[in-house]
């Protein structure tokens, strides 16, 4: 009487037991002793076909340790990531965008893709309104950088806040001129969220530490 046997191991889904995606290696010792129990007396396994099967498991214990090692690199990578940036607390960075806090003064940057021959700063209010609007005349292609006193139009100084700003610049033809605009925040705190880690500038924002443009001494 023959006894039929398991004569391959597939390492797919397919072999495994229900609900589960991936074979372990628990799983695969299983299926390999289950196989070797079962097989034909007169008929055992192919040496071969089992050095193939030890190698198969073989490559796939290597893979998941490369993966677990790949893993704790990324870990260590980050918290070492999260403890260097503590050090940016109490620091000036410049960071891109159009936001700005006024604490006194407010310092506002911008980049010029070529020579300019007009350039208009309009600050807004948090409610969007524009409150100082600055002809700073003609300016060459290049970093820029306008010193808000705080005070609107009229002259009324504005108060404590965040202030979002635009620039607008045109060539001698009346063609629009491309412009970066970035501004100027003292880092008071770190957050760190859904695995991504945020600067707090002034109190009062958030940034990402891709958008540092530079870091200085906080003045």
């Amino acid at each position: 009487m023959n006894i039929s046997g398991v004569n391959t191991i597939d390492v797919n889904a397919r072999n495994t037991p229900t609900g589960k995606k991936t074979l372990g290696k628990e799983d695969f010792m299983n299926l390999l002793l289950n196989q070797l129990s079962h097989q034909d007396p007169l008929n055992p396994m192919d040496s071969r076909e089992f050095t193939v099967q030890l190698t198969q498991f073989s490559s796939l214990e290597e893979l998941n340790n490369i993966n677990d090692t790949l893993s704790d690199v990324l870990a260590f990578q980050h918290s070492m990531q999260n403890a260097a940036v503590t050090n940016l607390i109490g620091k000036q960075v410049k960071v891109s965008g159009s936001n700005v806090y006024l604490d006194g003064l407010a310092d506002i940057s911008y980049q010029l893709s070529r020579d300019a021959a007009s350039v208009k700063i309009l600050i807004h209010d948090p409610s969007g309104r524009i409150i100082r609007t600055e002809n700073i005349g003609p300016q060459k292609a290049g970093d820029g950088n306008f010193l808000w006193d705080g005070r609107d139009d009229t002259g009324n100084r504005m108060s404590e806040g965040s202030y979002t700003f635009e620039v607008e610049a045109l060539d001698s033809s009346g063609n629009p001129v491309e412009v970066s605009t970035m501004s100027s925040g003292n880092v008071t705190g770190i957050v760190f969220r859904d695995g991504v880690t945020y600067l707090v500038l002034d109190k009062a924002r958030n940034v990402r530490l891709s958008d540092i443009q530079a870091v200085g001494q906080k003045d």
